[in-house]
């Protein structure tokens, strides 16, 4: 068993919106992310995923809760503390096209947190870890003095992976880095990451909304729903067993190639919309849209137990 790099425990975030009324964006979180493994967080736009990925890397300052990252609670540190973190935990964004400073060159971009962290001695040191990491993401040393409108989509998210890798951080959050991306280069992008992953060791957690592709990247998947983790297993585990309703909705949308195949197992889906996550309800936040929901469902909120070794999951049909 891989020692952790990372524990959330009951990790909450709130955004106040009024005079009483608080945006649930994270409520009462736990995971553990094994060291040189990827855990997957997955679940529709608006869940709460990169929420969750921003309050970890402490964008977000977290309301209450525990972010345990290589055995230090980082959760509540001040900005100075969290400086030698963030050096060992890196982000990469969404948007290839909004994460880019546009008027520095890609080179300064990439040379960027080597600066902020005093990791070079010089210059030469410097365009030396640029030019090299440009490599290993596959581009090109020429590529360094062109600015980020100069290149497509998929190049713009090479640069902003290789300015997140650059410092060979221990822990590389990506928050939807594919979703953004043609479906060709979505595959470059995310075997790139396996293979700098499979490399150095580096940890991964992975946000998409793709289940596809996240079963392809991730040893270990949550599912979230309205700011809370409803199931969480390693991935064959959750992708052969899925117990709640919400995770056999989301898988059942997945494209099936063959047509005989996929019209025998015809999706249902998850019917009705996202509620608001703005004070919500007691109870099960899924209830409205669940299929089996009992009269005790929209009565107490189910606590996440352990439905069979390693799986977890928050309903009260287990």
């Amino acid at each position: 068993m891989e020692q952790p790099i990372l524990q959330v425990e009951h990790l909450t975030k709130f955004f106040s919106v009024g005079p009483h009324a608080e945006v649930h964006a994270v409520d009462d979180v736990n995971f553990t992310l094994r060291r040189g493994r990827t855990f997957g967080l997955v679940g529709e736009s608006g869940c709460g995923k990169s929420s969750c990925a921003r309050t970890i890397i402490r964008i977000y300052e977290p309301s209450q809760g525990k972010i345990i990252f290589n055995g230090q609670d980082i959760a509540h540190l001040k900005p100075r503390q969290m400086q030698p973190v963030r050096r060992n935990m890196q982000m990469i964004f969404q948007d290839p096209y909004a994460s880019l400073n546009a008027r520095m060159t890609v080179r300064d971009i990439i040379a960027e947190p080597l600066k902020a962290h005093h990791v070079c001695k010089s210059k030469q040191e410097v365009d030396e870890k640029v030019f090299a990491m440009l490599n290993r993401v596959g581009l090109t040393a020429e590529h360094a003095g062109r600015y980020a409108h100069e290149f497509s989509g998929g190049q713009r998210q090479r640069v902003g992976i290789a300015r997140a890798l650059v410092l060979n951080p221990a822990l590389v959050i990506c928050d939807e880095p594919i979703s953004a991306l043609d479906v060709s280069i979505q595959a470059q992008v995310v075997n790139l990451l396996r293979d700098y992953q499979q490399a150095e060791g580096t940890s991964y957690l992975f946000i998409a909304h793709d289940l596809s592709m996240v079963r392809y990247v991730s040893d270990d998947i949550g599912v979230m729903y309205l700011g809370q983790l409803v199931e969480s297993s390693d991935s064959e585990e959750i992708y052969k067993n899925p117990l709640h309703p919400y995770t056999k909705g989301l898988l059942s949308c997945i494209p099936i190639a063959d047509p005989k195949l996929a019209r025998a197992h015809a999706s249902t889906g998850v019917e009705g919309d996202l509620p608001s996550p703005v004070n919500p309800k007691p109870g099960c936040r899924f209830c409205g849209r669940c299929p089996y929901a009992k009269p005790i469902c929209s009565e107490q909120t189910p606590a996440m137990k352990e439905a069979a070794p390693g799986h977890f999951v928050a309903c009260h049909l287990y």
